[in-house]
């Protein structure tokens, strides 16, 4: 080919740099990012990420398959800046809430990002247990980590997700978009070599604990008891020695130094016939958890020519979780069908079932049914094993076992008796028609379904703390959503002027009822049937339903693929605001410009330089039945009840302003990628509900309140420190940084704080103005001017009268680090993330450390008489102060330093630094592959959550609290063990 016949080749990277090429030149696969891929967008449209002014992150489907995750949500962690996974530690189902950046709205439902499948935004429904984490004494349940509905989607299915953040990305989704969206596409079979492919993935994993908490084995059970002869001692029950001290929860008694006292004996039930060798069981509590397995197979046939592309696929999940008969079986089937029936008329399909069954997931919290609670009241001296026959000799189903306390269950009680069972069907589907009516007008028409249908059961037996005659529950749950388009799009070129235009419109619908039915007290222990009830609790179906009715639309304009702006406008009709208000607007305005190309500065050092910048305003709504008075369902069967909520019937729409810019650098032909964001969102009107005089009938009610900033930075670093033909080595960096300030108030405060929640009664989170969405308000400990712990005359800490500022759950930034290293077929990657800053209150270090369980309260047992100073200061009658020198028995001192009330230190720095992820992976040589009749073939190893540096002194310091169905970030209250993951997969393609 001649010199002047050569044609020149021009590839497009991150859509805004151009390098060419000559045509004899080859291009290795790997040599050039391809960065100007095409991302989809709110509607599903899919656009060039050169057009966009705001961030579209893509995150392909090799980080969901390369380390299989339960959720495949969490395969996100660390990827992306501004975005968090939050997850409540409470089981293998692992519910998450994702937020972009930070919260924005007193309102926690509205700081969750949207996910939107196919096109189909999912309605985002979680039904909890109706409990609250702290309910010790209460007499009630627990929370039970059911699972969202979205971690139900296949991994293996995902083509690729797309986070849209900030209102302007999201817009186009109204009410539900204005904390961003994240955008899920599922594969659709289609391929370039066509022809029929089958592929097969399989993974086997393994879970333990990450991390314990410090306990203390060198002090056993008691309360500093002495006998006749001054000296600590113990027995269970009344002995030759003295008085019985086996029934207390702390621990508190004597050293573990090669004595003998009367202890339990497992055989009679009773007090031992001689005394036994003190000493403790150090993996009392380590050895009631297990190995955790996981197996996953999928299986998928696609199959692609130039008018059809088909896919479908079934996959099977079985958990066997850490905790021992817990887990769950998952079934999902999925099917894609995308159809040219003409050449102006195309039909898309897609359809997944999804089935989650479990016998029983663990319940969370502070409360006599969850394991947490045995973990935290579990002495140093006490076997496991002694427990393990669960019910008394000859009373199997009638008394348990559990020597020490009436109020502690037994953890296989726990385990094997007090089930939460789940079976779940979750079903979504859409049907996309295109048309080209001609070849510059287009017409989408959309209809997606989503449908929840599950079954719940509760099981607590006879003899458990809290139900001592046993209790039974089935609840019924479903929910259907209905979302249709029909989208008209015209798209006209002038010159060097592009343009495209859209208008549509949406419909709405969703509908929710709960059945819930409840045996209280069981005639025939162990017979759980609705009709052994000694009392039948059956409340009345409440349905939950909200309409929407939107038109929107949208204009691309294009100069000379150099200069880009985006309009778009939409319109709600809500049925949860009043017919004055339900109407609300919101516009947003964005643009782009490649300065580089504008400029001429591209070269082989310098490709990229682009500016971008956007403006959004997105109106929220508030959920269903807030404006009129309405009647409840009642304990009392065919009964009701008036809310004590005061409604409120002239509710406006939250309003949510978002502005952002940024710019993206790229160097050394894209071996060096950045961008950096910066934005800000103002809420205003925000809807929330506050208390109000019980003299009004009413304990509370909704009002419009307040205003919120929400600004922050984001930042992406991509590196190609070395690339040859045998090795490549790829560094993505992200880091982001998030700051929200209460600017305003309703006049109703009067400068008082708003209490946006609470958790277990010493945990608030108010809103001052001047202050943050996240602050944590609490009691602390009083202090002298030079900063010293003021002890009172009786040798322990002064009270404060009012609660204090502890600090903020939200961290100061985070950032994320992937390292992939490729050699030949063998491949690499790891991935850190972690965050500096935050803090977190723990319910479990308050109680633990009360009753001496961990290190922590070691310092003075070794003290003769028992007794330990406070350090700190008195002060005076004339308000000087002096040292304390008041000595107080050991366990008063620390019950009260640690008291519950005491936020301050039980509260601690959450920074961390974590091994998110980790891969290793062998390719087959391709010629070794064909001899097998294969196209590819892969194996490898993965891990999660390998490591953790952190000061937090529980689990994990990633803590948040299920309390019914909302997840509290910041607050620790019986957190289960978090799980290190290991395990291989195998990836076939045929």
């Amino acid at each position: 080919m001649r010199k002047e016949t050569q044609k020149i080749l021009l590839l497009s990277v991150l859509g805004l740099v151009s390098i060419n090429l000559t045509a004899q030149q080859k291009v290795k696969k790997d040599s050039v990012k391809v960065i100007d891929e095409v991302v989809v967008t709110a509607l599903g449209i899919k656009r060039h990420d050169k057009s966009l002014g705001y961030v579209a992150e893509k995150v392909g489907a090799e980080e969901f398959v390369k380390t299989q995750n339960n959720n495949w949500a969490q395969a996100l962690e660390g990827k992306v800046a501004g975005l968090k996974i939050l997850t409540a530690g409470a089981g293998p189902l692992g519910s998450a809430h994702i937020t972009l950046r930070g919260a924005q709205s007193m309102n926690p439902a509205n700081n969750r990002a949207l996910i939107v499948l196919d096109g189909v935004p999912l309605g985002g429904t979680d039904t909890g247990t109706g409990n609250s984490a702290y309910a010790a004494g209460s007499g009630g349940d627990l929370p039970v980590d059911f699972g969202n509905n979205f971690n139900s989607i296949n991994p293996d299915d995902i083509e690729s997700v797309t986070i849209l953040k900030g209102a302007t990305a999201s817009a186009l989704y109204g009410e539900r978009g204005s904390a961003g969206a994240i955008m899920i596409t599922t594969k659709s079979g289609k391929n370039k070599k066509g022809g029929i492919r089958v592929t097969f993935n399989s993974n086997t994993s393994f879970d333990t604990v990450l991390r314990w908490p410090d306990y203390q084995y060198e002090y056993g059970q008691g309360t500093l008891t002495k006998d006749k002869n001054g000296k600590f001692y113990y027995t269970y029950g009344a002995s030759p020695d003295g008085v019985n001290t086996g029934g207390t929860s702390s621990a508190f008694g004597p050293k573990f130094d090669g004595q003998s006292y009367f202890q339990y004996d497992p055989t009679t039930e009773t007090q031992s016939a001689e005394r036994k060798l003190w000493r403790p069981y150090k993996n009392n509590i380590k050895d009631f958890w297990g190995v955790g397995t996981t197996y996953a197979n999928t299986v998928s046939i696609e199959s692609s020519n130039d008018k059809t592309a088909f896919r479908t696929s079934l996959s099977y999940v079985k958990n066997n979780w850490m905790m021992p008969n817990t887990g769950f079986d998952r079934f999902n089937y999925a099917l894609s069908i995308d159809h040219k029936l003409t050449s102006k008329l195309r039909l898309v399909s897609k359809f997944a079932y999804n089935q989650t069954k479990s016998d029983n997931l663990p319940a969370t919290g502070y409360n006599n049914q969850s394991i947490s609670y045995f973990m935290i009241f579990q002495n140093p001296n006490v076997d496991l094993d002694w427990y393990r026959p669960i019910w008394k000799s000859g009373k199997d189903q009638i008394d348990q076992i559990h020597p020490f306390s009436s109020y502690i269950d037994n953890p296989f009680l726990i385990a094997y008796e007090m089930l939460n069972g789940i079976n779940k069907k979750f079903i979504t589907g859409n049907i996309t028609a295109t048309y080209n009516v001609t070849p510059n007008f287009d017409i989408m028409l959309r209809s997606g379904i989503e449908i929840t249908d599950e079954e719940r059961t509760t099981k607590r037996p006879w003899s458990s703390a809290n139900y001592q005659q046993g209790y039974y529950r089935e609840q019924y749950i479903k929910n259907t959503e209905y979302n249709t388009d029909v989208l008209f799009t015209w798209h006209k070129s002038f010159g060097k002027f592009n343009l495209n235009t859209s208008a549509g419109a949406n419909v709405r619908n969703n509908k929710y009822v709960q059945n819930d039915y409840r045996a209280i007290g069981l005639r025939v222990p162990g017979l759980y049937q609705l009709t052994n009830a000694m009392f039948l609790n059956s409340k009345f179906p409440q349905p939950y339903d909200k309409a929407t009715n939107s038109i929107y639309g949208l204009a691309n304009f294009n100069y000379d693929n150099l200069w880009f702006v985006d309009v778009t406008a939409r319109n709600d009709w809500s049925s949860s605001l009043p017919k004055e208000n339900r109407s609300y607007f919101y516009p947003s305005v964005s643009s782009s410009l490649v300065l580089s190309d504008i400029l001429g500065l591209t070269s082989g050092k310098f490709n990229l330089w682009k500016l971008r910048g956007s403006w959004a305003r997105v109106g929220i709504g508030t959920t269903p039945y807030n404006l009129t008075q309405y009647f409840n369902s009642s304990d009392f069967v065919g009964s009701a009840e008036v809310s004590s909520t005061y409604m409120n019937p002239n509710l406006r729409p939250e309003m949510s302003t978002n502005i952002e810019a940024g710019m993206d650098f790229s160097l050394l032909k894209n071996r060096i990628t950045y961008g950096i964001t910066l934005y800000q969102s103002n809420s205003k009107d925000q809807i929330v509900r506050v208390p109000t005089m019980i003299e009004t009938g009413y304990s509370s009610r909704w009002i419009n309140s307040g205003e919120v900033r929400n600004r922050g930075i984001e930042m992406t670093l991509g590196l190609n420190p070395v690339r040859t033909k045998d090795f490549s080595w790829n560094i993505n960096a992200n880091w982001s940084m998030n700051r929200n300030k209460i600017l305003s108030l309703a006049e109703e405060f009067r400068g008082e704080p708003y209490t946006m929640g609470s958790i277990g009664g010493v945990v608030f989170f108010n809103a001052v103005v001047g202050g943050s969405l996240g602050d944590m308000y609490g009691f602390k400990l009083k202090r002298s001017p030079d900063d010293q712990v003021v002890y009172g005359s009786d040798g322990l800490t002064e009270k404060p009268s009012q609660v204090e500022k502890i600090g903020n759950v939200y961290p100061k930034w985070r950032a994320g680090i992937q390292n992939m290293f490729r050699y030949k077929n063998i491949s690499l990657s790891l991935s850190f993330d972690g965050q500096l800053g935050g803090f977190a209150y723990s319910q479990s270090h308050h109680k633990m450390s009360e009753q001496g369980k961990l290190t922590n309260t070691l310092m003075g047992r070794d003290n003769p008489s028992g007794t330990i100073i406070g350090d700190g200061v008195v002060q005076n009658a004339d308000g000087s102060y002096s040292p304390n020198t008041k000595p107080v028995a050991l366990n008063t001192y620390y019950a009260d330093y640690y008291r519950r009330a005491n936020v301050e230190t039980n509260s601690f720095n959450t920074s961390f630094i974590k091994l998110r992820e980790a891969n290793i992976m062998f390719q087959f040589p391709s010629q070794m592959v064909k001899n097998l009749k294969m196209s590819e073939l892969s194996v490898g190893l993965f891990g999660r959550n390998l490591w953790v540096w952190t000061k937090f002194p529980l689990f994990d310091p990633e803590v948040a609290t299920l309390e019914d169905n909302n997840i509290t970030a910041g607050v620790e209250v019986g957190q289960l063990p978090t799980a290190r993951t290991v395990g291989i997969q195998l990836n076939a393609k045929f």
